[in-house]
Parts: C-alpha cells; structure tokens; sequence
C-alpha cells in the first residue's frame, strides 16, 4: 500500500450569503459555508484540528486556529464523509477562505489535508 492511498481526504466547500444577519451601511456580510471531508483512503483518520485564512477584498487577512471543528474532532473510516456548518463574518461584501485540516490515521501518522480556497460573495457582487 502506498501513502499516496493510505491518506486520501478530499474537502468541498460551499458558502452561503446570510442577507437577515448581515448590515450592509455596518460593513458587516455574514456568510455560512457548509464543508464535507470524505475519507478516500485506505486508513481511517481523525481530524485533530483547522487553520482558517479568510481574505476580504481591502486584502484584510484573518487567521483562525483551533482544535476540531464545530466542538468535535470526527474519526472517518474510508468511504466516510463527515459535513459541518459554520460561518464567517466580512466587513466587505467579497472574500476567500482556504486553510488545512491536521489530521491523524489511526496508525499514528499525522498528515495536513489542504481545504482548496472558495468565494464568499453577496448574490450581485460575482456572477
């Protein structure tokens, strides 16, 4: 067996404008994003913790670190998935999020699995 297979965690990202929670005239856009970590590997493994870089469009860059997400720090098999919400709050009304996942397969072996970057946008800003 290959590490190239042992360790295969592929995320997807989508996020969501929350108009009802956000004040344009504050500077204040609310984003939900929704995220699935499946397990395409050979070995299972829990996710231990995140590194969040979020970009407003004045290029404003916030890092967040922590352990887990949402409170908990899953352990998916293979063929697994695991899907979480959260959120993230902008003082532009355009921004990006990307970061990494440390994980650890159950033999032990510690791995960072890249979150590829995505959009956050108000509906009328990007098309």
């Amino acid at each position: 067996m290959s590490q190239s297979t042992r360790y295969v965690i592929k995320v997807v990202a989508e996020s969501f404008f929350l108009p009802e929670q956000s004040d344009e005239d504050e500077d204040r856009y609310v984003f939900a994003y929704q995220i699935t970590i499946i397990n395409q590997g050979e070995v299972a493994a829990q996710l231990l913790s995140r590194h969040w870089i979020i970009t407003d469009m004045d290029n404003k860059v916030e890092e967040v670190r922590g352990m887990g997400v949402i409170g908990e720090q899953p352990v998916l098999e293979p063929g697994q998935s695991f899907e979480y919400m959260s959120g993230a709050t902008l003082q532009t009304p355009v921004g990006t999020m990307r970061g990494s996942y440390r994980m650890r397969g159950v033999d032990g072996y510690e791995f960072e699995v890249d979150i590829p970057e995505f959009v956050l946008s108000i509906p009328r800003v990007l098309h």
